[in-house]
């Protein structure tokens, strides 16, 4: 991660620069009531308001000015969507980004946080044997559900004397709109929450995903848009995606004949979208849950679309505040 201030403009947020502060948590021994607007749930806890921007279709939004370019750099036609999460395993460890669910009496424990001018230095509800994504990110994802909040971390890993290190972390109130400090990291590269984006089973088997889908971009520019806090890049090409740009299936894209799980989330990219939140390897990597259920023949047919079936969307009529993921 690039920790020097970005330059940002928006729709690309240039204007909007405030000096950083430090974020204010919630005291999460206190007990809140949970919104009577919920979006996605899980547990029970909702996932952000319904109106977060993460939550609201943008299937009817303008296509951004700069989609063809966006397109063209991150692969065009030659990169392909590639979901990683399946059933099974992959180098011996499950594929895909776990999240560990605690109840509000969840001891916490301090961490040691490298980059903790950026981070919310905890303590965090750590369990016993915590699931963590098994990859060079060691992500690890917790809802504290009695209090609605969310803890992820980056680079989460436990030494042999039982404390705990990481590159970097966030905590979220599950029932605020409010976003990150500007030029503040996360436990992703945008400043962005992860668990938010991620496709999981349960969704996927009810027949709806109602939320935006966190994916990736081989190169991103210095800059990043709302609802993103950060950037990871040193591209100044306005040529290429900023973080936390939208991108939309196309809605001539033909999805009938697919398999159920694979047509349930081509439906989620044509009405809510996918977000750009990491720089990697590939374009178009979608993140999930891993799941036994997975049918991963179903979701390797996604991997039929193409960069070039996609468009850059134009969020920023949805901003009311460019401090908070509450849409008009």
């Amino acid at each position: 991660m690039d920790k020097s201030v970005p330059v940002v403009s928006q729709p690309l947020v240039s204007d909007l620069i405030t000096d950083p502060v430090s974020p204010t948590i919630t005291d999460t021994n206190q007990v809140t009531a949970f919104s009577t607007t919920s979006g996605p749930s899980i547990q029970g806890v909702s996932i952000f308001p319904s109106d977060n921007i993460w939550n609201v279709p943008i299937d009817t939004l303008p296509v951004d000015d700069r989609s063809v370019d966006y397109i063209r750099t991150m692969g065009g036609e030659d990169q392909t969507v590639k979901p990683q999460f399946y059933s099974g395993f992959k180098n011996g460890v499950p594929w895909g980004i776990p999240y560990n669910v605690v109840s509000g009496d969840q001891p916490k424990v301090d961490v040691s946080i490298h980059y903790y001018t950026e981070s919310d230095c905890g303590p965090y509800p750590i369990p016993e044997n915590p699931l963590i994504q098994q990859d060079h990110d060691y992500h690890m994802l917790i809802i504290d559900k009695d209090n609605a909040i969310l803890y992820e971390l980056y680079k989460a890993i436990q030494n042999p004397d039982g404390t705990w290190t990481a590159g970097a972390g966030a905590v979220y109130d599950l029932l605020s709109n409010t976003l990150r400090p500007i030029c503040y990291t996360s436990a992703d590269a945008a400043g962005l929450p992860i668990l938010p984006g991620l496709v999981k089973y349960d969704e996927v088997a009810s027949g709806e995903i109602r939320h935006a889908i966190r994916t990736t971009a081989i190169s991103t520019q210095k800059a990043f848009v709302w609802p993103a806090r950060h950037y990871a890049s040193d591209i100044t090409s306005p040529e290429y995606p900023p973080m936390g740009q939208r991108f939309r299936l196309k809605s001539s894209f033909d999805t009938s004949g697919y398999p159920d799980q694979a047509k349930v989330i081509m439906e989620a990219m044509k009405k809510y979208g996918v977000i750009v939140a990491d720089n990697a390897g590939g374009s178009w990597d979608l993140s999930g849950t891993p799941d036994e259920r997975w049918d991963n023949e179903a979701l390797k047919t996604l991997r039929d679309i193409k960069g070039t079936d996609f468009e850059a969307v134009d969020v920023s009529s949805l901003m009311i505040n460019p401090d908070s993921g509450q849409t008009s």
